[in-house]
């Protein structure tokens, strides 16, 4: 079992590190977005043209590529959302049962199906059409398509991480009853 958990801490490593790297991607989002507002205003008063499509789907793919490669980070955290009516009630066995169920059922499921809708998207979209921004000075697509595939895997394998780390809690022995206490002395 430590050498499966040993894997689940490189994962974890890939995770962190992308995590981190996401900071900064957020960090220039948030300056490309502030640009487009500034040279907006700039444009309306100045008419120097300084504002352009590019600038802003660059924001928009700087956005997608945190949202998309983050998920791997945020499911390491265990940051996702989650409807916790009844999971934080249970006790860490209960809890472990949970997310190896949703993780089975659910999460690997999912990034399987995108994976497969991605793939066949990716294919069409980059090598049939070499498919471009509909909007002048636009991007080219295959970037971002390029990218969910790739952020589908990191998930899923964050997800097997997450998954072997359950199943450590679910496989450990229960720990044994705490003692009674001692009976209260009486005067």
């Amino acid at each position: 079992m430590q050498r499966v958990l040993r894997m689940a801490d490189g994962i974890d490593r890939v995770s962190e590190w992308l995590g981190r790297a996401m900071t900064w991607l957020t960090l220039a989002m948030v300056l490309v977005g502030a640009y487009n507002a500034v040279v907006r205003y700039l444009d309306r008063y100045t008419g120097l043209g300084l504002s352009s499509n590019f600038y802003i789907e660059l924001q928009w793919y700087l956005f997608s590529l945190v949202f998309l490669l983050g998920a791997s980070y945020t499911l390491r955290h265990d940051a996702h959302v989650r409807v916790d009516v009844l999971y934080g009630r249970l006790s860490r066995r209960g809890q472990a049962w949970v997310n190896v169920l949703g993780t089975v059922l659910m999460l690997m499921p999912f990034c399987g199906l995108v994976l497969w809708t991605s793939g066949e998207a990716l294919v069409r979209g980059v090598w049939a059409v070499d498919e471009m921004s509909p909007d002048p000075g636009g991007l080219p697509r295959f970037p971002i398509r390029l990218v969910i595939p790739l952020a589908f895997v990191l998930l899923l394998l964050q997800g097997v991480a997450f998954l072997l780390r359950e199943l450590a809690v679910l496989l450990r022995p229960p720990a044994p009853p705490a003692p009674p206490p001692p009976p209260a002395a009486t005067p």
